[in-house]
């Protein structure tokens, strides 16, 4: 999701407020993870094994969104979180791969490139470009389904992140965008955030002025959507 390249085929400023409305009204879903929830605890003294440890290395895949584009670098809510690990005490890496504009396409084809061998766990927030082109959802899960398997494949834990598709593209087509992730989550049994911008889309003071991206406060936002799914995978993995 992004302004420099994609645009809402059809859609003018109107429209696009209103689609951000839709798709923060349209999504009430809470993070899942595999498996019993596990409790979250944050005190220092919780990961002291950890933090002697070897810094665990995250990597957060997506388009513009994830970028934090119209952002400081440290603004972007993958800086967000490695500040969070860090001021508890926990040496995490959370390596922003974010690129605007990008698809599942594109992210499947520089997936390689992002999972060095220090990768312990991927956060895959893509799609928000499929829908806003119009591309089939089949092919986007696709796309996702095989970024998956590779990841997995290394023994990295994933993290899905959800958006949701433009609803001028019609009910049908919203609705399997939207069960696309479910599916995905079910199959191989990874986390889902159903909707990374929850909480967020539709809100003008947590957005730029193209209604679109995240500003500021709204990035804290999605990174506070994240933690839990980010903190439990980070614990999972280990000391490195």
């Amino acid at each position: 999701m992004m302004n420099d390249g994609v645009r809402f085929r059809g859609m003018g400023p109107t429209a696009v407020v209103a689609l951000c409305l839709g798709l923060a009204s349209c999504w009430g879903g809470a993070p899942r993870e595999p498996g019993p929830a596990r409790p979250s605890t944050t005190t220092a003294g919780s990961w002291s094994s950890t933090a002697e440890a070897t810094a665990i290395r995250v990597v957060a895949l997506g388009d513009s969104l994830t970028a934090g584009y119209g952002l400081m670098a440290d603004e972007a809510y993958p800086a967000l979180l490695q500040a969070r690990f860090r001021q508890r005490g926990v040496p995490v890496e959370v390596a922003n791969a974010g690129v605007s504009g990008d698809t599942s396409a594109g992210g499947l084809r520089r997936l390689d490139w992002a999972l060095d061998p220090s990768v312990r766990v991927i956060v895959i927030a893509l799609g928000a470009n499929d829908a806003l082109r119009g591309l089939p959802v089949a092919e986007m899960a696709h796309n996702l389904a095989t970024m998956i398997e590779r990841a997995q494949s290394r023994g990295i834990t994933v993290i899905l992140a959800g958006l949701e598709a433009p609803p001028n593209l019609g009910q049908e087509y919203c609705t399997a965008f939207r069960l696309a992730y479910r599916e995905l989550s079910d199959r191989y049994h990874v986390g889902l955030l159903p909707f990374l911008l929850e909480g967020v889309a539709g809100v003008a003071r947590l957005n730029q002025a193209d209604g679109i991206h995240p500003n500021a406060e709204g990035a804290k936002r999605v990174a506070d959507n994240l933690w839990p799914l980010v903190e439990s995978a980070v614990r999972a993995a280990g000391p490195s």
